[in-house]
């Protein structure tokens, strides 16, 4: 009769995913919207918005606890852009048309950002909002129509740099596709210098390791 009987296996657990841990990335992708050229130069001239558009790639890291189906988490990046735009414009002061032309080139060639994290887990896969604060690096290059050498007109420099502080606000979908290795694809809204100067819509892509998991 001892022989007869059956040894049953006890039952497997399956493993739940675990999204906890310190992680590190890469980040790529597109970025469309407006910005204020001219503000970068002086703040003398009336706003003015230029379209832009271009791509973007950088790092990324952060770290994340998950909680139940719920996780928690810090993120930061910074990429090299190429995000640009250009335009011929007669500018105003206060309102009141200038007597000259110039061709403006504009470009946000850096962006960073800081962001919160809070998203439903669903096993490996993540659905997540985010939010933060976003730093824009900007250069506008301004020249006359008529070819009027750089800083003879009065308030106008030919050239300018500056940095932008603003938000950022968006959302995406994460897949873990190993225990460390996941991949996401992300929307972010940003605006930054008191929601004047720049707008930008962003799409990106990304990869992260995880130091963590079961």
């Amino acid at each position: 009769m001892a022989a007869d009987l059956a040894v049953k296996a006890p039952p497997v657990t399956p493993t739940m995913y675990n999204w906890t841990g310190i992680y590190f990335g890469v980040n790529g992708g597109g970025a469309w919207g407006t910005q204020d050229p001219l503000n970068i130069i002086t703040d003398r001239f009336d706003a003015l918005s230029t379209g832009v558009s271009g791509g973007l790639v950088g790092g990324t890291a952060g770290a994340q606890i998950q909680l139940g189906h719920v996780v928690l988490g810090f993120e930061a990046d910074l990429d090299w852009a190429s995000i640009t735009g250009s335009a011929t414009v007669t500018p105003t002061i206060f309102g009141v048309a200038q007597p000259f032309t110039v061709n403006l080139n504009t470009k946000i060639d850096w962006e960073a950002t800081a962001r919160a994290r809070i998203g439903y887990a669903q096993d490996n896969w993540l659905l997540f909002a985010t939010g933060g604060l976003a730093v824009f690096g900007n250069k506008t290059d301004l020249t006359t129509v008529a070819g009027t050498v750089c800083g003879t007109i009065g308030t106008i420099d030919c050239s300018g740099t500056d940095k932008r502080l603003g938000a950022a606000l968006g959302g995406g979908l994460e897949y873990g596709f190993t225990p460390n290795w996941s991949a996401k694809v992300e929307y972010l809204y940003v605006a930054a210098a008191s929601l004047e100067v720049v707008h930008a819509n962003e799409v990106r892509a990304g990869i992260n390791y995880r130091f963590g998991g079961p």
